[in-house]
């Protein structure tokens, strides 16, 4: 897979995304639901700790990867959703995870009023191409 990024501007790169990305020679492209904090077995976790939410959100994703021989290495594309972007923000270390991996997908980030279980603050959806 050959990746080439688009970036017009560059204020995103210092915001840890690149604005666009052209993806050629891929093989296969994986579609992931949104991943948040729940557990191996359903059930949400760290109700009110956004940080600890967006880690396990995180590594739930990289679970999802990793289970199609990909990592954050892979990723195109990520949109986040939260219930609360200015303590998303705060606690934003999926930028230093995806920056350790080398890849900046393009992002957007949405504030919603509620996820589907109401206890969750954050979740994360991707495409990855291998």
């Amino acid at each position: 897979m050959e990746r080439t990024t688009v970036n017009p501007w560059t204020w995103s790169l210092d915001l840890g995304y690149n604005q666009g990305e052209i993806v050629s020679g891929q093989t296969q492209t994986l579609y992931c639901a949104g991943q948040t904090a729940m557990s191996a077995d359903g059930k949400p976790e760290h109700a009110g700790d956004m940080a600890a939410q967006l880690a396990l959100s995180l590594d739930n994703l990289e679970a999802v990867l990793g289970a199609a021989g990909m990592s954050l290495a892979n990723l195109i594309r990520l949109n986040v959703y939260t219930t609360d972007v200015d303590l998303l923000v705060q606690h934003y270390a999926v930028a230093s995870r995806l920056a350790a991996s080398k890849v900046a997908p393009p992002t957007t980030l949405l504030g919603l009023t509620r996820l589907a279980i109401p206890t969750l603050l954050v979740e994360l959806e991707a495409t990855a191409v291998g």
